[in-house]
């Protein structure tokens, strides 16, 4: 877990012709500082004239501008750049760390436990912080939770009260300094204009850096729906989640105008989970990626480079939950996308927690919890022996802490210890990191689609040969996964072949 991997570095000359030319695919890859303004912005920011070359600097992280004295744009609005997910790649500290961040640890925890989880020393992850972020753990969690308050009060109706629970602060006092100290304004300075919408959801954009091919997304999203819990039609993704006293949905639609984003409309009776909320569905539709880092290292391949020129934009699906992704990966083993989606839908109708009152029509259950499929009879849903035993494996694995899905495991750590349960092979367990995770480098070789799509003379790849050929595009391979199913299959019906399975 110590490791220390290269990370990215700013070059300026890139970053001055970003600049100029307000190129979206760097949004959110960097920040502009403006010495005479002492303010901040993104390299798309619509301001003109632009500011001359020796009054600008710049900045790896929003947090490291904020640290050295600057404030938000009000016109291009920092907030809405995409997170740069170069600094969440691979397994190094500072990734780990700021996936722990992203996932709220530092909301009740000190910053000696964070280290404690990366498994170095506080004084060392604040050196590693301020030296390849530009400031110190506490500092991102603060500006990350600052940038989402502003939001809020700028796009939303909510109560002060609640933006500033939503955004983290349990003090309404503590949140008006720490806005106040960042941006130069109060937070209710924010308000001055009402907003027109006085519905019981909000709306707000998310947005991506180009291009993104968000109907390739809902169509492989849409051949695993499960009815009760999610619908997904060609323009949107709607779903419910818990807890079922106060339930709560969303729907994700792309930006009605031509902006780089998608529409979130949410409701979320809790606001302490806002944050939480939202930064999953970003990672669950894979927002923050880079497709120029990830197009570079796929194309070093005849297979990649077609399929790159032909389906541009294919992202990461992730999933809400990683133990519902547990589930349906095992009932995929060697059976059909749309056999699985009718195996899950029976254990969702026969064991999902179901709403005291639908939330919308066809949003009426959770996915059950592991201590209720620990015991399950399976069996009489026409699922296997086999497969019915392995998930309730699974459910008992879950619920001793044998496996999980932390954040700040390595892939390989993941896989161990996955695998070491029955029913769970290699295949099975790199489906659920690259789905259950959103970890960018799983690879299930011995996948049989992959296998034939990777040849370029029409015979079937052996695992080891796959395997080999994929080193080149690590650490993406979770995305060459992507575009070799997409370019044998339509998206609803990708990896729908059989596939060999590892018995434990």
């Amino acid at each position: 877990m110590t490791q220390l991997h290269t990370v990215p570095t700013l070059d300026p000359q890139t970053c001055e012709r970003a600049r100029l030319s307000r190129d979206a695919r760097f949004d959110g890859l960097f920040f502009i500082a403006v010495s005479t303004t002492r303010i901040y912005c993104r390299p798309v920011c619509p301001a003109s004239p632009s500011p001359k070359r020796q009054n600008v600097s710049y900045y790896t992280t929003a947090a490291a501008a904020e640290a050295a004295g600057f404030r938000p744009c009000l016109r291009c609005r920092p907030e809405l750049a995409p997170g740069n997910d170069a600094w969440q790649r691979g397994d190094h500290v500072v990734s780990s760390a700021l996936k722990l961040i992203d996932g709220g640890l530092l909301q009740d925890h000190p910053v000696d436990e964070l280290a404690r989880r990366v498994g170095v020393g506080a004084r060392q992850l604040r050196r590693l912080f301020v030296e390849r972020l530009g400031a110190p753990p506490i500092d991102v969690h603060t500006t990350r939770r600052l940038l989402f308050a502003k939001q809020l009060l700028t796009e939303t109706n909510m109560p002060v009260t609640d933006v500033a629970l939503a955004s983290g602060f349990s003090s309404l006092r503590r949140f008006n300094a720490a806005f106040l100290q960042a941006n130069r304004i109060a937070p209710r300075e924010l308000r001055r204009k009402p907003h027109a919408s006085h519905s019981d959801s909000l709306v707000l954009r998310l947005h991506y850096r180009p291009p993104y091919d968000f109907h390739s997304l809902l169509a492989f999203l849409r051949g695993r729906a499960l009815p009760g819990i999610e619908v997904v039609d060609e323009e949107s993704y709607t779903r419910v989640f818990g807890p079922a006293e106060t339930p709560g949905w969303l729907r994700l639609s792309a930006w009605p105008d031509k902006e780089h984003a998608l529409r979130l409309q949410l409701h979320c009776p809790q606001p302490a989970k806002m944050l939480s909320v939202v930064t999953r569905i970003r990672r669950m539709f894979d927002l923050d990626a880079d497709p120029q880092a990830i197009a570079t290292a796929l194309q070093t391949t005849a297979p990649m480079r077609a399929s790159l020129r032909k389906y541009p934009g294919l992202r990461l699906p992730g999933s809400w939950n990683g133990f519902e992704v547990a589930v349906r990966a095992i009932l995929g083993q060697q059976v059909s996308v749309a056999a699985a989606r009718t195996l899950a839908s029976r254990v969702v109708h026969r064991y999902g927690e179901a709403l005291p009152v639908p939330v919308a029509p066809g949003l009426e259950c959770l996915f059950p919890k592991p201590d209720v499929l620990v015991d399950a009879d399976l069996n009489a849903l026409g699922i296997t022996t086999a497969r019915a035993q392995s998930i309730r494996g699974v459910a008992r694995a879950v619920l001793d802490g044998r496996v999980d899905f932390r954040v700040e495991q390595s892939l390989d750590e993941f896989v161990q210890r996955w695998v070491a349960l029955p029913g769970i092979g290699e295949w099975t367990a790199h489906y659920m990191a690259m789905r259950g995770m959103s970890h960018p480098d799983a690879f299930p070789a011995a996948d049989l689609i992959l296998r034939r799509a990777a040849s370029t003379d029409g015979t079937m790849l052996s695992t080891k040969a796959l395997t080999q050929m994929a080193e080149a595009w690590r650490p993406w391979r979770a995305y060459a996964v992507m575009h070799l199913w997409r370019s044998v299959s339509e998206p609803a019906k990708l990896s729908a072949a059989p596939r060999k399975r590892t018995a434990a």
